[in-house]
């Protein structure tokens, strides 16, 4: 396991998710990380409700970029058949930041471990980032 892996060990557990996107779209579900076996991929479930909606997702964190040996490769697919892959680095501060091509993530974990916050951007023009949604997370017991 590299050092870039370890750091995501906070993220380990189940959460309770919600948010509500900028133009009102309420946000509520769970979200759990656990190890992959071997512990070289952290694998992200996300089960959330946003408006009517469901959305379910899978995530594989945690193959080193090769343009960047501090950043790790991302790959999600979701239950509508979709794929992304996105980059996430962390900061010295403990912030980690997920970012693709059209939308990225900046998630800080509180000091105790237990609430997290994400800011979700996206790219519409190519070239602005735009906020798109709030979330918060609690950690379940």
């Amino acid at each position: 396991m590299t050092a870039v892996i370890e750091r995501l060990e906070p993220l380990v557990g189940r959460w309770r998710s919600s948010g509500r996107t900028v133009d009102g779209v309420q946000i509520a579900g769970t979200d759990a990380y656990e190890w992959f076996p071997g512990g070289g991929f952290l694998v992200h479930h996300v089960d959330v409700r946003m408006g009517e909606g469901r959305v379910q997702v899978i995530e594989m964190i945690g193959d080193p970029d090769p343009a960047d040996a501090g950043r790790l490769r991302m790959r999600a697919f979701d239950d509508q058949g979709g794929y992304g892959e996105m980059r996430a680095s962390v900061d010295e501060a403990g912030v980690w930041t997920f970012t693709g091509d059209t939308m990225r993530a900046t998630l800080t974990i509180d000091s105790g471990g237990q609430t997290m916050a994400a800011k979700w951007e996206r790219l519409p023009d190519g070239a602005t980032w735009v906020d798109w949604m709030d979330m918060e997370f609690v950690r379940e017991a």
